[in-house]
C-alpha cells in the first residue's frame, strides 16, 4: 500500500473499492491493515489518486458509522500519526475520522485518550480554519466522556501530554492544555495529585507566559491544587522562589498573580502566608522589594478592599488587630510600607514614632521614591477617610504630626513636597488644643488617650474602643517599634556588607590591573645589556 508508482496505487484503490462493494466480503475487518496506505495516498501528487483515496475513505467511514462492531483501537493509532502530517488535506481527513471515532467509540477509546489528545491539541492551533473547527469539536467531545481510571484511563499519560503542550508556541493550544489539567483535577483529583511533582515546575514556568489569559488559567489550576493546606503552602513557597530568581516575573506579572490568587484563595490567607515567609527571608534586598510590591497591591487593588476595611478597624476589632500584627513583622522590611500600613490601620501615633526613628542611612533614594508614591496614593479614594480626618486637627493630632514629618523628609523642590504641602494648607486653621491629649504618669508615649463620655476612649487619634483597660486593643506598639528597629538594623548591616564587598572587589580589580600594567612595563623595559651602549672610557691620568 505504500508503493509510489501511481499506476499501482490506482490499481490497489480500485480493487479495494470493488471488494468493498461485494456484500459477502467484510472489508472493515481488514481496514486497519490498509488504512494507513489509503491515508498516504491523500498526499499523492496526482489529483485523481487523491480523489479515489478520499472517496474510498469516505465510504469506509460511512460503513463504520453503521457497523455495530469496529476495531477502533488499531485504527486510532494510525489516525493519531496521520493527524501530524505536513499535508493539510491528510490532517483534515484524519481529524475528521478521529472526531467520528470519539463520538462512536466512546469507552473503547479510553486506552487511547492520551494519544488522541496529543493529536488534537496541536490541531486546535492549525493554520487551516476547517481543521481548527473539527479539532475543537473533537476536544470538547473527548473531554465530555466519563472514564474511570480503573478502566484503563491513564491519567498520568494524559497529564503528561497536557504538560508537554504547555510549551507549544501557539496560545490556543496552551489554553486547551490548561483546561485539560483543570478538568483532570476536578474529575480525578486524588490520581492527579500523585503526579503533582511532574507538572508543578511546568505550571510555575507558565506564569511567565506572554499571554494574560494563559497566566490566569495557570493560576486557576494552581488554586485548584492549593485547596489542600500543604499544597497551598507549597504553592506560595515556590511562587516566592520564582519571584526571587526572576525579577522580570515580579515586575511584569507580580501584581496580576497576587491579585488573582487573592480572589481564588482568599486575600487574607494569601497575605498572611506571604508575610510569614518574608519575615524570615534571608535576601533582605528581595524582601524589601517584595514587601513594597505587596503593599502597593494592598493599597490599590479592588480585590483587597475587604482587607483594607478590616485593617482600618485594627484598634477596635480583634480580627483587624490580628491581621495588622501578622503583616507588621514582614512589612518591617520597608519603612515606607510600615508607614503606609499605619496610615491604613489609623495607628497615626505609631506612624509618627516610626518616622521620627528613621536614621540617616534609611533616607536614601529608594526611600524617597517610595515616599513619593505614598504621597500620591494619599490623594486617591483609598485614603479619602484620612483626608477627611484632617478636618479635625484637634482630634487627629498624631496624623498631622506624621504628615508633617513626611513633609520634612521630602526635598522642597520635589513634586511630592508640593502635593503634600498643598493638602496640609487646605486644612482649616483650627487651633490645636493641647488639653485634648493627656500623658500618663509613666511617661509612655503610647498611653495618650482622648477621653470621651460613656466610659469609652479614643485611641491612636480618634478610634473609639470600649474602655477595658487595654487602650490599644492588645497591640503592643513598643514591641512593634522594637521589631521595626531590629529589622532596619539588619538591613543597614546587610547593605554595609554589600557595599564593603563591592569596594573590596573593586580594590582587588584595581590592584590586579596595576600589577598587570607594571608587569607589562617591566617586560617592555630593555635590559642594560640589550641597550648596546659602549662602555665609558676612563680618563688617562694627566
Amino acid at each position: 500500500m505504500n508503493v509510489l508508482n501511481p499506476f499501482v496505487r490506482q490499481f490497489l484503490v480500485g480493487w479495494i473499492t470493488v471488494l468493498d462493494s461485494v456484500p459477502d466480503i467484510d472489508m472493515l475487518g481488514f481496514l486497519p491493515d490498509f488504512l494507513d496506505g489509503l491515508f498516504n495516498m491523500l498526499s499523492d501528487s496526482s489529483h485523481e489518486i487523491r480523489q479515489q483515496a478520499d472517496s474510498a475513505l469516505s465510504e469506509f467511514l460511512q460503513e463504520i458509522k453503521n457497523s455495530p462492531s469496529v476495531d477502533y483501537g488499531r485504527m486510532a493509532e494510525i489516525l493519531v500519526q496521520r493527524a501530524g502530517s505536513p499535508d493539510e488535506f491528510t490532517r483534515l481527513t484524519s481529524i475528521t475520522w478521529i472526531n467520528e471515532f470519539v463520538k462512536l467509540g466512546g469507552d473503547q477509546l479510553v486506552p487511547y485518550y492520551a494519544d488522541i489528545l496529543g493529536a488534537i491539541l496541536p490541531c486546535i492551533s492549525d493554520k487551516e480554519e476547517k481543521i481548527r473547527v473539527v479539532a475543537r469539536e473533537t476536544n470538547e467531545a473527548l473531554r465530555g466522556i466519563k472514564a474511570d481510571p480503573a478502566e484503563a484511563c491513564d491519567v498520568e499519560s494524559i497529564l503528561s501530554i497536557a504538560r508537554r503542550q504547555l510549551s507549544s508556541e501557539w496560545e490556543a493550544t496552551r489554553i486547551e492544555a490548561l483546561h485539560w489539567i483543570a478538568t483532570l483535577l476536578n474529575k480525578y483529583r486524588t490520581e492527579c495529585l500523585q503526579f503533582l511533582n511532574d507538572i508543578f515546575d511546568t505550571l510555575l514556568k507558565a506564569l511567565s507566559d506572554p499571554s494574560d489569559e494563559v497566566v490566569l488559567l495557570v493560576l486557576d489550576v494552581h488554586a485548584c491544587i492549593a485547596k489542600d493546606p500543604q499544597h497551598f503552602r507549597q504553592l506560595v513557597v515556590f511562587l516566592m522562589h520564582n519571584f526571587r530568581i526572576d525579577n522580570s516575573l515580579l515586575e511584569k506579572r507580580g501584581a496580576l498573580i497576587i491579585r488573582r490568587l487573592c480572589v481564588l484563595l482568599n486575600a487574607e490567607r494569601v497575605y498572611r502566608e506571604l508575610s510569614t515567609i518574608l519575615e524570615g527571608e534571608s535576601d533582605l534586598n528581595f524582601a524589601s522589594i517584595m514587601v513594597q510590591a505587596l503593599n502597593l497591591i494592598l493599597l490599590t487593588s479592588s480585590e483587597l478592599s475587604e482587607m483594607r476595611v478590616l485593617l482600618k478597624q485594627s484598634l477596635v476589632n480583634p480580627a483587624g488587630k490580628d491581621l495588622y500584627v501578622s503583616l507588621y513583622a514582614s512589612w518591617c522590611h520597608s519603612p515606607m510600607a510600615i508607614i503606609s500600613l499605619c496610615f491604613l490601620a489609623q495607628t497615626y501615633q505609631h506612624a509618627s514614632t516610626v518616622i521620627e526613628s528613621l536614621a540617616e542611612e534609611d533616607i536614601n533614594v529608594k526611600f524617597l521614591v517610595q515616599l513619593d508614591k505614598l504621597i500620591r496614593l494619599l490623594e486617591t479614594p483609598v485614603f479619602a477617610y484620612l483626608r477627611l480626618q484632617l478636618l479635625e486637627p484637634g482630634r487627629y493630632t498624631w496624623l498631622f504630626k506624621a504628615l508633617y514629618g513626611l513633609l520634612m523628609l521630602l526635598p522642597q523642590q520635589s513634586a511630592a513636597f508640593k502635593v503634600l504641602k498643598t493638602r496640609l494648607k487646605a486644612v482649616p486653621s483650627y487651633s490645636f488644643n493641647g488639653d485634648h491629649l493627656k500623658k500618663s504618669s509613666n511617661g509612655n508615649p503610647y498611653q495618650f488617650l482622648h477621653h470621651i463620655s460613656g466610659g469609652s476612649h479614643i485611641t491612636e487619634d480618634g478610634n473609639v474602643a470600649v474602655d477595658n483597660g487595654d487602650p490599644h486593643n492588645g497591640i503592643n506598639f513598643v514591641a512593634r517599634l522594637h521589631q521595626f528597629h531590629q529589622m532596619q538594623q539588619q538591613h543597614r548591616e546587610f547593605f554595609r556588607n554589600q557595599a564593603q564587598t563591592r569596594k573590596t572587589s573593586t580594590s582587588v580589580s584595581k590592584e590586579e590591573v596595576q600589577r598587570l600594567e607594571e608587569g607589562e612595563e617591566e617586560t617592555r623595559r630593555p635590559h642594560l645589556s640589550e641597550l648596546n651602549v659602549p662602555p665609558r672610557s676612563s680618563k688617562r691620568a694627566s
